[in-house]
């Protein structure tokens, strides 16, 4: 009989393209399986999902804004409503279980669920657990985990180790070198660097390569640079005429794997599904964690890799004075490059959408009595 399992979370593409990649796992385990994908609607993955071929229903939830409090009158209301929805969308699909990556939809969907008794697997992809999956852990059956020392958010007991799910087309970069350089017009003779502030955008990363463009200029260097869609407008105006050909600046990577080919450096934010991609790809990397995001987990993310030598950190509030002369050093410096290869490595974990699509379907079979009415 084939298993109906609901995937629900989302809001950047950090928790949409893990969710994706499970999903696909789960298809490739077992085709006849049914998938239902649950989302907040006028986010990314109303538009993401139905173009990996699935099926998705939104919530109307947001997020906690922080340093507003209007904005945040309305969002028991929201909360409210949304796990309403998320119990009709549950009795309507009648689910074997449901899975959360995280993000607003995750938590209306996991509590409704937990309150008609369907198994739950939570997929927590930071190394510091966020409050919403602290709070349903107690419902879990499983918790897939891509960090140690887990145990302190979590019960021992239902915690496995699986690792992030990665989009496996964007880390399969052997034998495409040239190919990259000529799909970014660069010379596959000079020392390139990738900036990746993720499919939004990083603020801070692009006021640092704003300001040090000269520097990486002067040291022939080359330079992809994602800017992000909320800010690819104002470096173009800010670059002008002056663009330089060994400058690449582009509002999205269509192509990961060839960006990661083409960088000798790669200089990132530190979301954990980025981490687990970066750690596939095996090249030296900078991390500049966001502190824009919830208990500053981007920066345990990044702590968990420096602290393996595997990754250089440099903090956000240093990163204009400091960035470009660190990406610039470590460039220099072969061995040290080498050094970061070697250990990040030695942290990849390339089947976590397959281990994590295993366990959704061994809670499937544990006894539960679901119930499915109002």
């Amino acid at each position: 009989m084939a298993k109906r399992i609901i995937i629900s979370g989302g809001g950047t593409g950090g928790h949409i393209f893990p969710a994706i990649a499970i999903a696909d796992a789960l298809k490739k385990l077992r085709p006849e399986t049914e998938i239902l994908f649950v989302g907040a609607n006028g986010r990314m993955e109303m538009d993401k999902v139905p173009a990996a071929g699935y099926e998705i229903v939104g919530l109307d939830i947001a997020g906690f804004q922080r340093g507003s409090i209007l904005k945040n009158l309305s969002l028991p209301f929201k909360v409210l409503g949304s796990v309403s929805k998320a119990k009709s969308v549950i009795k309507t699909f009648k689910p074997d279980a449901v899975v959360g990556v995280g993000g607003y939809a995750s938590g209306p969907l996991l509590y409704a669920a937990s309150t008609k008794n369907v198994p739950i697997l939570i997929q927590e992809q930071n190394s510091y657990a966020g409050i919403t999956n602290k709070f349903l852990a107690k419902k879990a059956k499983r918790i897939c985990v891509a960090f140690d020392g887990m145990e302190q958010f979590f019960p021992a007991d239902r915690i496995i180790k699986t690792g992030n799910p990665i989009r496996r087309a964007s880390v399969e970069i052997k034998g495409k070198r040239e190919e990259a350089f000529e799909s970014f017009n660069l010379s596959s003779n000079k020392k390139t660097v990738l900036v990746t502030g993720g499919s939004l955008g990083a603020g801070t990363l692009n006021k640092c390569m704003l300001a040090g463009l000269q520097q990486l200029i002067d040291a022939d260097v080359q330079l992809i640079w994602q800017t992000g869609k909320y800010y690819y407008k104002n470096v173009k105006e800010q670059l002008g005429e002056n663009k330089h050909p060994n400058i690449c600046v582009l509002e999205f990577l269509n192509r990961m794997d060839l960006a990661y080919a083409a960088a000798d450096v790669i200089i990132s934010r530190a979301g954990a599904g980025t981490i687990a991609e970066l750690c596939m790809v095996k090249k030296a990397i900078i991390l500049v964690p966001s502190p824009n995001v919830a208990e500053d987990h981007q920066t345990k993310n990044a702590l968990a890799l420096v602290n393996q030598n595997a990754a250089v950190l440099v903090k956000d509030a240093d990163a204009e004075k400091t960035l470009v002369k660190t990406v610039l050093d470590l460039l220099k410096d072969e061995k040290q490059q080498q050094k970061l290869s070697t250990q990040i490595g030695k942290l990849a974990m390339p089947d976590a959408d397959l281990n994590i699509a295993k366990e959704v379907l061994k809670i499937t079979e544990t006894q539960t009595d679901a119930v499915f009415t109002a």
